[in-house]
Order: C-alpha cells, then structure tokens, then sequence
C-alpha cells in the first residue's frame, strides 16, 4: 500500500521568470526538501538519476507512466522529453493527480503531460499507440498485472523501469522474473538507495523488450 502523502507537502510555491529547465528543476528541489522532512513515495534525487539516464538514451517519443503521486518523477522525465514528446501518466487518486498537474504547471511541463485519473488497469487497455518508455511506481503487487497489460503497447527497444525493486523485490517477484526470466526482456537491476533515507539500500529494474 502506498503511504499517504502529508497535505503540507502537497502544494508547490509558485515560480516566476524562469526557463522551462530551472523551473523543472526547482519543482524538484523543492519537492525533495519536502521529502527529506515528510517522507513522500517518490522515485527521488537517487533512483531519479537513474531514470534520468534511460530517459536521455531512449530520447523517447511517447512515454507511459503508472503510478504519478505528486508528479515528481512526471517532472523528471517531461523536463528531458525530446521537442513533440508525450508523456501520459495514470494516477488513481483524484487529489494527487490534481497536486500532480499545479507541480506541472509550476514547472512549465504541462503541455507535455496527459494525466489519466483511473486504475491503472482499467486505463491501460484504453491506451492506444505504442510507449518507448514505460516507468512503473504503483502498487508493488500489482507491477506484474500492469506489464502484461501494457506488453501489447511494447515495440522492440522499448524499456520499462520499475521503482523499488530492492525494497519491494518479495512483492514484485512475479515481475522479476518475467523480466528476468521470460526471454522477451534484457533486464538489469541498478542499486541505489531509497528515496529520502541514504542508509536503505534500494534500487530500479531497467528492462528492454527484445
């Protein structure tokens, strides 16, 4: 279950007069120092970086994100989309997904970004086109179930990165070893560390369609 997020550490201050980039970036700055004081389930600076890199090596076009909270990782990733690049995001909690879209707007990413408030496996099925990125912070139970649904919308190259695959590796054994195991991925687990807290160890599985 996903912790609840502190209705103090919900709300953005507004920032005026800056690029697009350093606006990104002090949504994110301030949303960390959040997190450092009121522990909030996002990917953080860390496992951020991470995510970072698949996104500038992917350089993709249509990304899929299940799982928003707040919109810190939407942030991370629409901030490094290619120009003409989309990201859609689901997110099953209405009050966060709203918190999601003024943290986008703050950061001047909102144009890039489609919000779907649903289940994600409701939402899936609806989708249409294919994602080259898929990243994964949702349910940790349920990381299996959102896969195979989302397997039809794969292209070969696509990557999917799943959140907390150290911590969480017991409830998302399933996954693991589909990933791992099936034959139709390449997957590698990075470790790092869990958002907000240096001393527990935690980390995200990078997996490509083959």
């Amino acid at each position: 279950m996903r912790s609840r997020v502190p209705e103090t550490v919900l709300v953005v201050s507004p920032l005026e007069g800056r690029r697009r980039m350093n606006r990104a970036e002090a949504v994110l700055r301030e949303i960390e120092r959040m997190g450092e004081r009121n522990f909030i389930p996002v990917i953080g600076p860390e496992k951020g970086k991470i995510l970072d890199d698949v996104i500038r090596a992917s350089k993709p076009r249509h990304v899929l994100e299940i799982g928003t909270l707040i919109g810190y990782s939407a942030i991370r990733i629409a901030r490094l989309l290619p120009r003409g690049g989309k990201l859609v995001c689901i997110e099953m909690n209405a009050h966060h997904a709203e918190m999601a879209r003024m943290n986008l707007e703050r950061a001047g990413l909102s144009q890039r970004v489609e919000i779907i408030v649903d289940d994600a496996k409701r939402a899936i099925p609806r989708l249409h086109g294919t994602f080259d990125v898929v990243f994964i912070d949702a349910e940790k139970s349920e990381y299996y179930t959102y896969l195979k649904l989302v397997e039809p919308r794969l292209h070969r190259g696509s990557v999917v990165v799943a959140d907390n695959a150290g911590v969480f590796a017991r409830e998302m054994k399933e996954y693991l070893y589909h990933v791992r195991h099936s034959g139709k991925y390449e997957s590698r687990y990075y470790e790092s560390t869990m958002e907000f807290d240096p001393n527990t160890k935690d980390g995200v599985e990078v997996s490509t369609k083959l």
